[in-house]
């Protein structure tokens, strides 16, 4: 059975070369078409022509995007570089193709890694090893959690959760690492009183997208705050940027954040909605697909929901949506906002009861509100720890994080202040 092959290897000197040892490859392979460009090459695959496509690391604008976009269509992607040319065949792995030879392999070399990258993508052979550069930053013996805090529309306060649960985990002594990945009202800068003209998460899955983010780069895009172990790497200044954030980059965001922090929590958009792909002939902007892809990576999802009857009903809406887009992730249940002002005497054992009875929930983190403590917060652009200490607020969401680092939970608030001091 022939097996039909595209290229991409424009300005090569020994392209030619390589087609005739394509051709003369074992296993029945025949190059159907030389692509002139990367838009040439999308073309041709998403028409069907080719199975398997070689490219060249200096082909204009390859990246992560136009990779995956092969792979939605079907066609494996074999990289080529010159003998001895280390750092295309680098940024080739980085960009996510795994099977790269050398222009100077043999005919059943060539013909060897095209048939694994097709055996690869059809996910009936051996993934290969992950490859990482040599100085890239050490990374703890034991992978880091991503934890994802996710909540329905409506502001539930998904971005104080995480923004203060991130703190409580550094506070513990956790390398953590904060990200804003909401496309639609990102706001971890603000609450946190940075200014969000660092690049921060855009500047990162650009760098991912090229082949360029390791772990040293993703360091310097993530912010230090002062005496602390958090990193922040913050969102998108204007809402009209979302489609720098692609799902693509993200992966290698997630990959490389756990080598960076013991754990990593993750401010998502509320939305996860999949419809804006059905508008769309080719393959189409995904303004959720930045949430959606998180949800999946996650380990642990928080999703957070606001204790007044619209807020509780919202949240037990959406918790078999979410189930869904999150399959593999331990999903927990955060009431915010929990007072009798609202749901009258005892609000806490009120949340418990109906979250158990209507959305089969049993693991509940329940956090009283105090609008004095936020209040002080959000205008100082600092944390509940920070301004308010014995907050009840500030109590349950550092038990939460304890709970999640692994660590024991204190009984009484004085040994809070101890605790992390």
């Amino acid at each position: 059975m022939v097996v039909p092959i595209l290229t991409a290897v424009t300005g090569a000197s020994w392209e030619a070369q390589l087609v005739s040892a394509l051709d003369k490859a074992p296993g029945g392979l025949q190059v159907v078409r030389r692509c002139v460009d990367l838009a040439d090459l999308l073309a041709a695959a998403a028409a069907g022509h080719g199975r398997a496509v070689v490219v060249s690391a200096d082909l204009r604008r390859l990246d992560r995007e136009a990779v995956g976009r092969l792979a939605a269509s079907g066609v494996a992607t074999v990289g080529v570089v010159p003998e001895g040319d280390e750092d295309s065949e680098r940024r080739l792995r980085q960009l996510g193709i795994d099977h790269v030879v050398t222009a100077a392999a043999g005919a059943r070399d060539i013909a060897d890694a095209v048939h694994a990258a097709i055996t690869q993508l059809a996910g009936t052979g051996p993934m290969p090893v992950v490859w990482a550069p040599e100085d890239t930053v050490a990374a703890p013996i034991a992978p880091g959690r991503l934890i994802a805090v996710w909540g329905p529309a409506g502001a539930p306060g998904r971005t104080t959760v995480a923004v203060n649960l991130a703190a409580e985990t550094a506070l513990l002594s956790k390398a953590t690492l904060l990200v804003d990945v909401d496309t639609y009202g990102g706001s971890v800068a603000q609450t946190l009183g940075l200014l969000d003209e660092a690049p921060g998460l855009a500047g990162a899955a650009r760098a991912a997208n090229q082949g360029q983010l390791d772990l040293p780069a993703l360091a310097r895009h993530a912010r230090q705050l002062d005496k602390s172990r958090l990193r922040v790497l913050t969102g998108i200044s204007r809402t009209e940027r979302w489609p720098e954030i692609r799902p693509s980059s993200l992966e290698v965001i997630w990959g490389l954040a756990r080598g960076l922090a013991e754990i990593t929590v993750a401010d998502c958009g509320f939305c996860l909605e999949l419809d804006e792909e059905l508008s769309f002939d080719t393959s189409a902007p995904r303004r959720n697909g930045a949430t959606i892809t998180t949800l999946g990576e996650a380990d642990v999802v928080l999703a957070v929901g606001s204790a007044d009857p619209i807020g509780m009903q919202r949240l037990v809406r959406s918790l078999a949506e979410l189930a869904e887009r999150a399959p593999d992730a331990e999903v927990r249940v955060v009431v915010n906002r929990v007072r009798e002002s609202v749901l009258g005497s005892r609000p806490e054992r009120q949340v418990r009861e109906a979250l158990r009875r209507y959305a089969g929930a049993y693991r509940v983190a329940v956090i009283p509100d105090d609008p004095a403590a936020a209040d002080a917060a959000i205008a100082t652009g600092r944390t509940f720890a920070e301004v308010a200490p014995g907050s009840r607020t500030r109590l349950a969401i550092a038990a939460l994080a304890a709970e999640l680092a692994g660590i024991e939970v204190p009984t009484h608030p004085r040994r809070w202040k101890v605790l992390t001091r």
